[in-house]
């Protein structure tokens, strides 16, 4: 029987620049998302890729010395060794720079244009640079962008146009069908209002820089961002081309996982372009919050950003990737400082979740020689860690499937958290000094165990370097069996599994160092 398949993606970034802790968040979670679901059971599909074209970057290349492909491969590169240290395992990669994607787009304009759906005009507003974006006078903030703060400049040119406005019906309709696909519901709001407000139809074409495709039957035109950039989700899958077996598989998209200040572009301009070509639409649009700085939005355009690549190698992945997904709840904004991740790792990670591991195994080899031995019938005290362990997985799943990605580790910590009560509440050190207790410290140093091995289980899409770890430890390196999600049936572990003290997975960190 075939797995159920799922495909989510996160947006093309824009190698203007290195890569900051905001696009570390988005590509993350989604990795997180992409391993949950594996895990449990679908046959996942994940994408990311870069957005390559545009006058910022033929400028930046300019002022460089460069040729625009130059400049972009390089911070191309950037990005997939980012992506390898944080161990983001994508299917792939795509690059707008790439001949695959340049067909599609190039398809995607003719056949608006045949239909009647792209029309030759003229162009007046206000653009900024290094937004790549067109503002109304009233969408200035005091004469500049409104999104980075920056001068905007007055621009007039011929250019296509897209007609979204002929559309706006037939989204409304679309949205009131399927209330879940702009998600979060603040967000669908906004989009509502935006489309009830009036929608004016979309400049697809510039003339006044050439890095970009051009417009297949007027090469004077340079494809606009956004239809070039949107297409990407569908051009990755050999859409339109011979070889359209992943389209076929696995279009259209379960999650489309964007930043915020995008969602109108993947919410509005890419629906109403598939409807236009009579192409299903994505499932879902997830639009997560920002990770702010006291300073306000971290922006690459600003220059406030935080380098991933120093805390990765301050930190490890494991803890800045658990950070990340833990402190913000999903569609939410957060605040980030380095004090913040480092009491997330102490408190969650060493106190709590390395920590039980650590005094558990130390208690099994001094008073069992490690040999894990046959639990008795429980108490109260084990009914409740028990029951709480076996519905864990079914509150991870419930949230995960949500995309709430911070309330899934909140749960397992709390499995975790409730564990570490539990051998305080049982006290093995007590019970070792007591020949007559030995049954009973056999069932509390097994059932701390066995919670260890479903905790990590849960814990393994969002910090996949630690089961290997903690396998080894509790002495399943070698049974697969029980490290799967179908495994999460309380007491698999056998009897005689032997124990091992191994080195501890999360150092404290020292918080005035910082």
């Amino acid at each position: 029987m075939s797995k159920e398949t799922f495909y989510i993606t996160t947006p093309i970034y824009y190698p203007s620049d290195k890569l900051h802790i905001g696009h570390a968040y988005t590509t993350v979670a989604a990795d997180a998302i992409a391993r949950f679901k594996k895990l449990t059971g679908y046959d996942v599909y994940f994408l990311t890729g870069s957005d390559e074209h545009g006058q910022k970057i033929e400028r930046t290349a300019k002022a460089k010395g460069q040729t625009p492909k130059e400049y972009v491969d390089k911070i191309v590169a950037g990005f997939k060794h980012l992506w390898g240290k944080l161990d983001v395992e994508y299917n792939d990669f795509i690059r707008t720079t790439e001949d695959r994607h340049k067909k599609v787009v190039e398809m995607f304009f003719e056949q608006l244009y045949k239909q009647g759906d792209i029309y030759k005009s003229s162009y007046k507003g206000w653009y900024c640079t290094p937004c790549e974006t067109f503002f109304t006078e009233y969408q200035l903030a005091e004469g500049k962008c409104p999104d980075c703060g920056r001068e905007v400049e007055l621009l007039e040119e011929e250019s296509y146009f897209f007609k979204m406005s002929k559309y706006a019906d037939q989204w409304l309709k679309f949205i009131e069908e399927n209330p879940d696909f702009i998600q979060p519901e603040t967000r669908r709001n906004e989009m509502i209002s935006f489309v009830k407000q009036g929608l004016e139809d979309l400049c697809v074409s510039r003339t006044t820089f050439d890095w970009g495709i051009k417009v297949p039957f007027d090469p004077n035109h340079v494809v606009y961002v956004w239809v070039d950039a949107l297409t990407n989700y569908i051009s990755a899958l050999g859409y339109g081309s011979e070889n359209d077996d992943l389209y076929q598989k696995y279009w259209p998209a379960d999650v489309h996982l964007v930043g915020k200040d995008i969602m109108r572009f993947h919410t509005i301009i890419w629906p109403i372009m598939l409807m236009a070509l009579n192409l299903p639409l994505p499932k879902k649009v997830m639009g997560h919050g920002w990770l702010l700085l006291e300073g306000g939005k971290m922006s690459k355009s600003k220059g406030n950003v935080v380098d991933p690549l120093k805390l990765i190698d301050k930190y490890g992945a494991d803890a800045v990737r658990y950070y990340l997904l833990r402190e913000l709840p999903f569609g939410s904004d957060g605040y980030y400082s380095e004090e913040a991740l480092a009491k997330r790792i102490n408190n969650d990670l060493a106190n709590d979740y390395g920590n039980l591991l650590s005094r558990t195994s130390s208690m099994l080899v001094k008073y069992q020689q490690g040999e894990l031995r046959k639990p008795q019938p429980e108490g109260k005290l084990d009914e409740e860690l028990i029951n709480l362990a076996v519905e864990t997985p079914k509150v991870v799943e419930e949230n995960m499937n949500n995309l709430q990605i911070s309330a899934a580790l909140e749960a397992i910590s709390k499995l975790v958290g409730r564990a570490n009560k539990y051998l305080e509440e049982t006290a093995p050190w007590s019970l070792a000094k007591d020949e007559t207790k030995t049954a009973r410290l056999n069932t509390v140093l097994y059932n701390v165990i066995e919670v260890m091995r479903f905790a990590t289980i849960m814990l393994s899409p969002f910090m996949p370097n630690i089961p290997e770890k903690v396998w080894a430890q509790i002495g399943i390196e070698d049974k697969k069996e029980l490290q799967t999600w179908d495994s999460l049936r309380w007491g698999k572990l056998p009897e005689g599994t032997v124990v091992k003290k191994g080195k501890v997975l999360f150092p404290r960190i020292d918080l005035s160092t910082i």
